[in-house]
């Protein structure tokens, strides 16, 4: 028996691992929540697998299908939103697991900030302008941030920013990044990238609460903010430069004559 943490990536059905598919094709037990995850992701399932939304269910309940698997000896996918590794509430059960002495894996997924960029066709780093991507959020009541990462602290980098569930916090959010964002930085949001119903909104810090209604973000928002978000900025990586040289390509200097 084995419980298997997937990431079930941003939205799309077709943007899970085939490691992840695979495993959901054959697992006997499939937990999911519903409120993050996209039903159509379930169309990898065996279609006898039992199938459980836990956005319904607490920690111990979840914790009473691990047991149960554990008595029938079958293996559990259970699936969480974009990446496990960022703000997917994994690590409290894996040390339930762990108290179970129940075997565990995690399988990455595409997280909801790379599809975010993929949406408004964005790179978030570039040479010169930054080379730093803070993956952030604000406080919520679910869990805290602590105070020496707040937005404003952060801030201060000046670096390429990816605010998850920023949406009902917009107005503090952009005041914070004021305090050392020039009104003019590249900004985006983006909601429920790679899902049906995704939208986004590209501006400015300073344009983006007036050209925007803030209740129609309200829910599954990324905002992105920083220069490398720009069109316009004209440096570019050394990598595929002609003459620069690495162990996979030598640039052949041209033979006297």
């Amino acid at each position: 028996m084995k419980v298997y943490f997937i990431g079930a990536g941003p939205g799309a059905a077709d943007l899970i691992t085939l490691r992840g598919a695979a495993i959901l094709g054959r697992a006997d037990m499939v937990l999911y929540a519903g409120s993050l995850v996209s039903k159509d992701m379930l169309a990898h399932c065996r279609s006898d697998a039992e199938i459980i939304d836990t956005s319904q269910l607490d920690l111990e309940q979840q914790e009473a299908c691990y047991r149960r698997a554990l008595e029938q000896d079958i293996d559990v996918a259970r699936m969480h939103s974009g990446d496990p590794a960022i703000y997917g509430a994994t690590a409290e059960q894996m040390r339930r697991l762990d108290a179970l002495g129940i075997e565990y894996e995690i399988v990455p997924g595409v997280s909801s900030f790379t599809a975010a960029a993929a949406c408004i066709k964005a790179e978030l780093t570039k040479p010169e302008v930054s080379q730093t991507i803070i993956l952030t959020r604000v406080s919520g009541r679910a869990s805290a941030v602590p105070d020496s990462e707040s937005i404003a602290l952060l801030a201060g980098h000046r670096a390429t920013m990816c605010i998850f569930l920023s949406g009902p916090h917009l107005k503090k959010i952009v005041a914070d990044l004021h305090l050392h964002y020039p009104d003019d930085t590249p900004v985006a949001l983006v909601y429920r990238a790679t899902w049906p119903e995704e939208k986004s909104h590209q501006s400015t810090l300073g344009q983006l609460l007036a050209e925007i209604k803030t209740s129609d973000w309200n829910l599954t928002t990324m905002l992105l903010v920083g220069e490398a978000l720009s069109d316009h900025v004209p440096a570019e990586s050394s990598l595929y430069a002609k003459d620069f040289t690495h162990i996979f390509r030598v640039v052949k200097k041209p033979k006297n004559i």
